[in-house]
């Protein structure tokens, strides 16, 4: 591994859009947008009132859905999104997220679903060797009433450099909506690049 100095992390949005530094201030969130603010306060506000999910017991608000059930599966939806992604297959990437999918990066700004999806296929075709993993002891799942579940973890990106191993692990916020018996990724909160 690289030293500090010489490993540059990257992340999803570095190399999705590694145009982000240079396109027009408009299409670029600040840091204090109102809605990307708001959307921060009710995750943190969620996260604070709202039980972790874990061992068997039914947290309130899931209904008959047991917190091992809703843990395993975001578990099993985490690991097919994933999969998909170290198989750059963008479609069945894509087809895990809803149409009105807003993907906010700290350094890349606020992505819709179809930017989403240009931006996951500029980066497999950049970087064709990229894997994410999960950080171990990090996965942790909240439920939402009436709605899904709330993701948050760490994760790895890796990929080769001038021959050397490029990674870095950041924090990612993900808002889970069940939709009929499926469940598909609403919000992304990706940060820490």
């Amino acid at each position: 591994m690289a030293s500090h100095e010489e490993c540059r992390p990257i992340g999803f949005m570095d190399s999705v859009r590694p145009w982000h530094r240079t396109m027009d201030a408009e299409l670029i969130l600040s840091p204090m947008n109102p809605l990307l603010s708001s959307s921060l306060s009710l995750l943190l506000l969620l996260s604070a009132s709202t039980p972790v999910i874990r061992g068997n017991a039914s947290p309130a608000g899931t209904g008959d859905v047991s917190s091992s059930e809703l843990t395993n599966a975001i578990a099993g939806m985490d690991r097919k999104m994933f999969d998909a992604f170290n198989a750059h297959d963008v479609d069945l990437l894509m087809s895990l997220f809803t149409d009105d999918l807003e993907f906010y990066h700290d350094k890349g700004g606020l992505t819709n679903h179809q930017q989403t999806r240009e931006g996951f296929t500029k980066m497999f075709g950049n970087m064709p060797d990229i894997k994410r993993t999960l950080v171990p002891d990090t996965f942790l799942v909240y439920p939402i009433k009436d709605y899904g579940a709330i993701e948050l973890g760490t994760h790895r990106f890796c990929h080769q450099e001038n021959g050397k191993d490029d990674c870095g692990d950041f924090p990612f916020v993900m808002i889970w909506k069940k939709v009929g018996n499926s469940w598909k990724v609403a919000r992304v909160v990706s940060y820490g690049h």
